[in-house]
């Protein structure tokens, strides 16, 4: 039977972002789009005897396999997000996918790459006005993509606090699906560059010279998004200056903080357990009343340890 009168002592662990609902939306939308294409493109292919639209429409397959992946990764936090066997809730799934799309964008950038340096090597006879085609309905379908995805929330944090600036409010799920489609549309744009140059001046030698150009930009943001997000996946603490900030407010009237761990949960949402050493002990509730207007400590746990020697 539930105790009800222990109800101010218990919340949830819900760590998902503010947004959480709307980006799975997006998400799902974008996924759709995205196999919309890869599908027309194969079946295209498949009915007029294009090689090039086949190849291009299981490229958006990968794309398409690793955009469900997050939109998966959005479903499965929501429904579980109160399942008590996730000790901290369901907030690092969309982390978790985001390191997954990083590999995926990785290894998909080194294949082009692999590719590119063949044609450099042994160039092939270009179809151009198909090609540039193909690449041109792409770019639409990816820019429409890119405009569902983008992220218009991570900047609208408050910037008066000098500790905000970690951009803990960042859905790194959301950016690994915003990138996939925004790799896409920066391929395409660079094929249409290329293609046209290799067509009306005859430098056969830009298409995949500029489609390598093309695998070190995408190559650059897999970095950055493995970086950030295997970043949340092994609890580096997320702002340095938080963690200033929470010391300097607990760290009073001779009282220590002798331990103290801060890590993300979820966009926006961050832990921190605490170990006090005073001589005047106070209750932990004292002290995580200081901490109470720190924005984004969804879940404190402070410990006081009495001074060896303190009467």
């Amino acid at each position: 039977m539930h105790d009800h009168s222990l109800d101010g002592f218990t919340h949830p662990h819900v760590y998902l972002g503010r947004h959480h609902a709307a980006n799975e939306r997006r998400t799902l939308i974008v996924v759709g789009l995205t196999a919309a294409m890869m599908v027309a493109e194969i079946g295209g292919g498949a009915l007029f005897g294009s090689m090039a639209l086949i190849a291009d429409g299981l490229h958006m397959s990968t794309h398409t396999a690793a955009l469900g992946v997050s939109a998966l990764a959005y479903v499965y936090a929501r429904r579980h997000a109160d399942n008590p066997r996730f000790a901290f809730g369901t907030g690092k799934f969309g982390d978790l996918a985001a390191f997954a799309s990083g590999l995926a964008l990785a290894m998909i950038s080194l294949l082009i790459a692999y590719e590119c340096i063949g044609r450099l090597i042994h160039p092939l006879a270009i179809a151009y006005d198909e090609a540039l085609a193909i690449a041109a309905v792409a770019l639409c379908v990816n820019l429409a993509s890119a405009w569902l995805l983008r992220d218009d929330h991570e900047h609208h944090h408050d910037h008066d606090h000098d500790h905000d600036h970690d951009h803990s409010q960042a859905d790194h799920n959301l950016r690994a699906a915003y990138i996939h489609v925004l790799a896409d549309a920066a391929t395409s744009l660079l094929a249409i560059f290329g293609l046209f140059l290799a067509r009306n001046f005859g430098l056969i030698w830009m298409d995949p010279v500029v489609g390598l150009a093309g695998c070190c930009v995408i190559l650059s943001w897999a970095y950055g998004l493995l970086r950030d997000s295997g970043g949340v996946l092994l609890d580096v603490t997320p702002d340095d200056r938080l963690r200033e900030a929470i010391k300097a407010r607990l760290e009073t009237e001779g009282d220590f903080v002798s331990d103290l761990h801060l890590w993300r949960l979820g966009p926006g949402h961050r832990a921190a357990v605490i170990s006090i050493v005073s001589a005047h002990p106070k209750s932990p509730q004292e002290h995580k009343a200081r901490l109470a207007d720190l924005p984004g400590l969804s879940h404190v746990t402070i410990e006081v340890l009495t001074c060896p020697g303190a009467r």
